[in-house]
């Protein structure tokens, strides 16, 4: 089976993609010029589809290539060409060409997708050459849809793209290709005004190719590490600058980043800040001093990576490694001139053993004032403890044997023995000092007690004290163990509890499970860690870190319960001890706990939507029901009296009532205009395109909108914008002004209506006063929002939608609108909109 399955694998056939940044860039047109290429060197190749959209340098590149045609569908009494698959793998080349991999077949296709049909070639053993835009990858269509206002339906898995044997990025600048636009070499001329004038607009070619280009970058990252792990490379490769930062979490840590910070900016590098915690229980710094560095980390947009390893200078080296770091920044040592003497410290150590990661050493304030007192490690420890329980008592009894034996009597010279076990006892624990005690009393007895050179014991008081020697001894190395071993609890708990805090800080800040599970990949060097979920008999990887997750209790090395029959931590890497599950049973629980706060958010997300919703729905129906009723039986009334045989109308009275008919239907005509662009700013498809505009012309057109209603009314509005300009989209900007000025006019019945604009600073200023009798005080920003009717507003006359979708329309256009009281009486609307600068040119810049 195994050999068939790698048959199979060299028989598939290779897919290569030429991905554009935007149409009209020249997909095929290359895909054609490789397959020329390819027929050059005898390579069997056919074109299967080949899309050439009329232009015809793309067209002149089809001589020469054998074409399959397509076959036809019939669809609602149409007929679609359609790639013929049956047909190539028919001829079977060695190579076809597919064009436009994002396709959607014709209902009826044996497939749904084209990219499907490739991949029925491919499986074939022939290799395809397709074409594909950034614009129709599954996962940037939400993003291009808001760049360019216009959702792509076909869309192709980013899995297909990545699955490609080669990808090859087609791009040219947004100028070049607007120009080749210009000269008709992408559409037909009736098509090319509006295409420059939208979606091929400069700053839209601009983000899709920015687009493009990161995530292909992405790609080619993702290969690389790929590369690296399945050739087990743990050299640094320099493709991508990098720079690893080692905090301990002390005063210096802030300098420390912020000084990586400024070498990662001056080469564009990523920032990642990394935390060695020690293995052996050590405690940690406190949560409020690693709360300063990842606010810090934030800010900067460095990522924050927590660690355990008992050598920090190995467990530094081995992370910048795996994360292909190139610079690896340290603090100086803060241990004395004296310390560094016996030991070389972290920064030395590193540089040693760095090999092809740049090394900085950076000094701070706190670099030569001497830290804590080191602790050695445990295998340092026990060495150093079994080592004086030999020397101590030899170098005692030297000493005492040719320097104090004719001072002291045996009672004297054993206390010094006893200071010596006590030593060796406090330093080693129980097994050391009873080594230390019976080569004491052995030592003693053979060189200072009578008689001596002899283990014989003549003296009773010689025989006590050598066994009080031995017991002392072992009762202090007791004590001394167990309080060293409280001292171990309580250190192991502080590193727990500082995990634990870790990990929940990352849930408390929002944290997706991937980047939780992450996190306890990192910390307990784990090859990957996964959360696996099992319900109803199915199994699901929820979320997962690492290569090759484990998608089975049964493959985990460690399985952790999340405390119920439905969540399981696995983890593949090195097995953790009982301490170690415990710690991560607590980190699993709030992992299936973070899982279902998402779920329950996203629920109450959708209950919110459908609650918004229904509440939009109630006060549209009693909002619109009688503002629809009123024009329409107003309208209905004079249309009937019109058709009525019964009363002989005089011109004068059948003048008034079209009059009102066609008073009734502008209401109407107002109303929708209303809602239909309420809906549109809810949808948030407004998209305005700026451009000088010039306040005196704008009024205008708003008043005439405004008289084609009613003419008395506009003969209230006073104008005097002088020579304003503003930075605005004309159109959005004349509704803004209909709406505002008609409110006024309509609520303030008496009074004038005074329309100002001027200048200030960088923005312009737009006043509409009128002298009505104003809103309540603090309803200002109720004025604003949608079905409100306030103050001076009539509640027989009007939606309520006028001032709202003034307010939005404004917003879309970078400035904001606000309500103030009119001296002596009103309500005054102030229009804020941004002013264009002496250098800008008509069409300013737009959105789409």
């Amino acid at each position: 089976m195994d050999d068939g399955n790698v048959t199979d694998r060299a028989k598939r056939g290779e897919l290569r993609i030429y991905l554009g940044a935007a149409p009209g860039v020249g997909k095929t047109y290359a895909m054609l010029g490789e397959a020329h290429r390819r027929l050059e060197r005898g390579t069997d190749l056919v074109a299967a589809v080949v899309e050439t959209h009329g232009r015809a340098k793309t067209a002149e590149l089809l001589d020469g290539i054998e074409i399959i045609p397509p076959r036809y569908i019939e669809y609602r009494g149409s007929r679609f060409p359609e790639l013929d698959v049956d047909a190539v793998l028919a001829r079977h080349p060695q190579v076809v060409l597919v064009d436009e991999l994002a396709h959607t077949n014709t209902p009826g296709s044996a497939n749904a997708k084209r990219w499907q049909d490739i991949e029925q070639l491919l499986a074939a053993g022939i290799t395809v050459i397709t074409t594909v835009n950034v614009q129709h990858l599954e996962s940037l269509n939400d993003v291009v849809t808001q760049i360019t206002g216009i959702e792509q339906q076909e869309k192709v898995p980013d899995e297909v793209v990545r699955a490609a044997d080669q990808v090859e990025l087609v791009d040219i600048t947004p100028e070049a290709l607007r120009r080749r636009l210009s000269h008709g070499n992408v559409y037909s001329p009736e098509r090319i005004d509006a295409a420059l004038s939208n979606y091929f607009r400069r700053g839209n070619l601009t983000a899709l190719r920015e687009l493009a280009l990161l995530w292909l970058a992405d790609q080619v990252d993702a290969a690389l590490a790929k590369y690296r792990s399945d050739n087990k490379i743990t050299a640094t490769w320099e493709a991508r600058e990098r720079v690893v930062v080692a905090v301990t979490g002390g005063k210096e840590s802030e300098t420390l980043v912020r000084r990586a910070s400024r070498i990662a900016s001056k080469s564009s590098a990523e920032l990642m800040i990394v935390h060695v915690v020690r293995g052996d229980g050590l405690a940690g710094v406190s949560a409020p001093m690693m709360g300063a560095v990842r606010d810090l980390a934030a800010s900067l947009g460095a990522t924050l990576h927590t660690v355990v390893g008992d050598d920090v200078p190995a467990a530094l080296l081995e992370f910048a490694r795996d994360m292909n770091a190139t610079q690896l920044v340290l603090g100086t040592s803060r241990r004395s001139r004296w310390a560094r003497i016996f030991d070389e410290g972290i920064g030395a150590t590193v540089v040693q053993n760095s090999e092809g990661i740049d090394v900085h050493m950076v000094t701070h304030d706190e670099a030569g004032r001497g830290s804590a007192r080191q602790t050695p490690k445990p295998w340092q420890r026990h060495a150093l403890s079994w080592l004086a329980a030999v020397l101590v008592p030899t170098v005692l009894c030297a000493l005492t044997v040719l320097l104090l034996d004719p001072f002291l009597g045996l009672s004297g010279e054993s206390a010094l023995f006893f200071i010596g076990v006590l030593a060796v006892a406090l330093l080693g624990g129980m097994a050391p000092a009873a080594l230390s005690a019976v080569l004491s009393g052995l030592l003693l007895n053979y060189f200072l007690a009578e008689p001596r050179h002899t283990f014989t014991i003549a003296e009773p008081d010689s025989a006590i004290t050598i066994a009080v020697l031995g017991m002392v001894a072992v009762a202090v190395a007791a004590l001394v163990d167990g309080a060293a071993k409280r001292a171990r609890e309580a250190r192991r708990a502080s590193q727990e509890a500082e995990l634990l805090a870790h990990f929940a800080g990352s849930v408390l800040r929002g944290a997706d499970p991937a980047a939780l599970l992450e996190r306890v990949r990192e910390v307990y060097s784990q090859g990957s860690v996964s959360l696996l979920r099992e319900h109803d008999g199915d199994t699901e990887v929820v979320a997962c870190a690492g290569d090759d997750p484990c998608v089975t209790v049964e493959r985990a090395d460690t399985a952790i319960e999340a405390g119920d029959d439905e969540f399981w931590l696995l983890l593949a890497g090195r097995k953790l001890g009982a301490r170690d599950r415990r710690v991560l049973g607590a980190v699993a629980k709030q992992a299936a706990g973070l899982v279902r706060q998402r779920e329950l958010i996203s629920e109450a997300g959708r209950a919110e939507a459908i609650a918004r919703a229904d509440e939009l729905r109630r006060s549209l129906l009693s909002a619109v029901s009688h503002d629809l009723r009123t024009p329409l039986a107003a309208a209905k009334a004079a249309v009937s009296s019109l058709r009525s045989q019964d009363v002989d109308f005089s011109a004068e009275d059948t003048a008034e009532l079209l009059a009102t008919v066609e008073e009734s239907i502008d209401q109407l005509t107002a109303l929708v205009g209303n809602l239909l662009d309420s809906s549109r700013l809810a949808a948030g498809v407004v998209r305005p395109e700026l451009r000088r505009v010039y306040m005196e012309e704008a009024v205008q057109r708003a008043l005439l909108g405004i008289s084609r209603r009613t003419t008395e009314l506009v003969d209230r509005v006073k104008v005097d914008v002088g020579d304003a300009v503003a930075l605005a989209d004309p159109g959005l900007l004349e509704r803004v002004l209909v709406n505002v000025i008609d409110n006024a006019l309509r609520y303030a019945p008496d009074g004038p209506v005074r329309v100002n604009a001027g200048r200030v600073g960088e923005r312009v200023l737009i006043t509409i006063a009128d002298e009505g009798p104003g809103i309540p005080r603090d309803a200002e920003e109720q004025l604003f929002a949608p079905f409100q009717r306030l103050g001076d507003q009539d509640n027989t006359t009007g939606v309520g939608l006028g001032l709202s979708v003034a307010n939005g329309f404004v917003a879309a256009m970078g400035g904001y609108i606000a309500a103030n009281d009119t001296p002596g009486g009103g309500l005054t609307v102030v229009i804020d909109l941004a002013a264009p600068s002496q250098s800008d040119g008509d069409v300013l810049g737009s959105g789409s």
